[in-house]
C-alpha cells in the first residue's frame, strides 16, 4: 500500500483517533487535511503535518463540500477521506432510552450519520476510480450498545449500516471501505464516563487504534475491530439475542450499583 503522495482529509482530526491517524498516514507521505470544530487546533494539527486544517461542521453539507472543494483545489484529488467526527451524551439524569433531548438526538444524527453520507454523495465515486479509501469511524457500540446514551448506540449503529451500504456498492467500482469499531480509547469523549461498559475491555492508546487501522487498511479489510473480546460480544449477540440482551440488562444493573449511574 503506497501512501505517499495522497491526499487524506481527517474529520474530527484535531485530537483523538483522528490526529493519531493523521500522524500515522502523514509518517507514509500522505498530504494531510483536517476538519474540526476546534478551529485553533484544526489549523495547528493540519500545519504540524504540512498541511492544512479549518472549522468545519460536518453535518451541514454546504459547509463540508466547500471544505473537500478547497483540499482538492490546494493539495489535489481526495484518495482516503476518514468520516471521523462523533458525538456521544447520556441519557441522564432520567436515565430512559427516550430521555435525551431531541437536540441530543438531532446532532448526534447529523454528526455520526448524516456527514458520512454528505462526504460519500461527493467523494465515493471519485475516490473508487482512484481505488482509494473511504473510512467511517463508528464504535463497537455501534455493534453492541452503549448503555446509557441511546443516541450515540442508536446513530452509531446506523454508521456501521451505511458503511456496509458504500462497500456493497461501491466495491466493484474500486472504493475501499472500512469500518472502525474500537471499544475504550483514551480520548476526549471517554472522560466523565470512565468505569462504564465501553472500558471493560480496557482502554487503548489513540495511536494503538491508528497502527490497527493502517494495517486493516493495507488487508483492504471492511470491518476493524481493535479489541479481543469485541468478535465474541458481536458473535453472541448475532447466535441469541435474547440471551445477550438479558446479559446487557444484568450488566445494567451491576453498573448502577457500582457508579449510581448506568455509564
Amino acid at each position: 500500500m503506497d501512501l505517499s503522495g495522497k491526499t487524506a482529509i481527517i474529520t474530527g482530526g484535531a485530537s483523538g483517533i483522528g490526529l493519531a491517524v493523521a500522524r500515522a498516514l502523514n509518517a507514509k507521505g500522505t498530504q494531510i487535511a483536517i476538519a474540526d470544530l476546534n478551529a485553533s487546533a484544526a489549523a495547528e494539527a493540519g500545519a504540524a503535518l504540512g498541511g492544512f486544517g479549518e472549522a468545519v461542521n460536518v453535518g451541514d453539507e454546504a459547509a463540508l463540500v466547500r471544505f473537500i472543494n478547497k483540499v482538492e483545489r490546494t493539495l489535489g484529488p481526495v484518495d482516503i477521506y476518514m468520516s471521523n467526527a462523533g458525538l456521544g451524551f447520556t441519557d441522564g439524569p432520567g436515565w430512559g432510552a427516550g430521555d435525551a433531548p431531541n437536540a441530543a438526538w438531532d446532532l448526534c444524527w447529523q454528526v455520526n450519520v448524516m456527514a458520512s453520507v454528505f462526504a460519500a454523495r461527493h467523494l465515493a465515486r471519485r475516490i473508487a476510480a482512484r481505488q482509494g479509501h473511504f473510512i467511517i469511524t463508528s464504535s463497537a457500540a455501534g455493534l453492541l450498545a452503549q448503555i446509557g446514551d441511546a443516541p450515540y448506540s442508536a446513530t452509531k449503529a446506523a454508521a456501521v449500516s451505511f458503511a456496509e451500504c458504500l462497500a456493497i456498492t461501491h466495491g466493484d467500482e474500486g472504493l475501499n471501505v472500512h469500518c472502525l469499531c474500537p471499544e475504550g480509547v483514551n480520548t476526549p469523549l471517554v472522560q466523565g464516563i470512565e468505569g462504564g461498559a465501553q472500558g471493560l475491555g480496557g482502554y487503548l492508546e489513540a495511536d494503538e487504534v491508528a497502527g490497527i487501522l493502517l494495517k486493516a487498511m493495507e488487508e483492504k479489510r471492511f470491518l476493524v475491530m481493535t479489541h479481543a473480546n469485541t468478535p465474541g460480544y458481536v458473535a453472541n449477540k448475532g447466535q441469541d439475542r435474547d440471551r445477550w440482551v438479558g446479559g446487557m440488562r444484568k450488566l445494567r444493573r451491576m453498573l448502577l450499583e457500582k457508579l449510581g449511574r448506568p455509564m
